[in-house]
């Protein structure tokens, strides 16, 4: 491999992390703290799936009607089966927007929007010291 091919494959991997960071972790967490402060309600696991993928569905009760939806994708309790009670929280204006009640924190995503932002400045850092490394060794023309 060329070193300007590594250090276009270190760049991208940086920006990679870097966006995953800002623009998918970060609004993640922000959306399931937003919850926190929802309507509590208890709620029945009507479909099982990838909790992670976000295929996961509850079934509860509020205002006096039936309501299905969609865990967001993340939420954990994937290991529970259908028919499994769990607490969630929605929004009281819109009960489609749910997440399960231990997830409000934003905890998990806060911490993957950290670990995500951490590796994107190790590959920056790498490539930093990589192109400092290539110039101070290129041989003069």
């Amino acid at each position: 491999m060329k070193p300007r091919t590594g250090l276009v494959l270190l760049l991208t991997l940086a920006l990679f992390f870097g966006a995953l960071s800002a623009f998918v972790l970060v609004p993640r967490a922000q959306h399931l703290r937003s919850l926190h402060d929802g309507v509590r309600a208890r709620a029945t696991l009507h479909k099982d799936g990838s909790c992670m993928l976000g295929a996961c569905e509850v079934e509860f009760t509020a205002d006096g009607r039936t309501v299905i939806a969609t865990l967001p994708p993340g939420s954990g309790g994937g290991k529970q089966s259908v028919g499994a009670e769990l607490a969630v929280r929605h929004r009281a204006d819109d009960p489609r927007v749910v997440a399960r009640d231990a997830d409000t924190g934003g905890g998990g995503a806060a911490v993957a929007a950290v670990m995500s932002g951490c590796a994107a400045l190790a590959f920056l850092t790498f490539a930093l010291v990589a192109t400092f490394y290539l110039t101070r060794t290129r041989k003069p023309t």
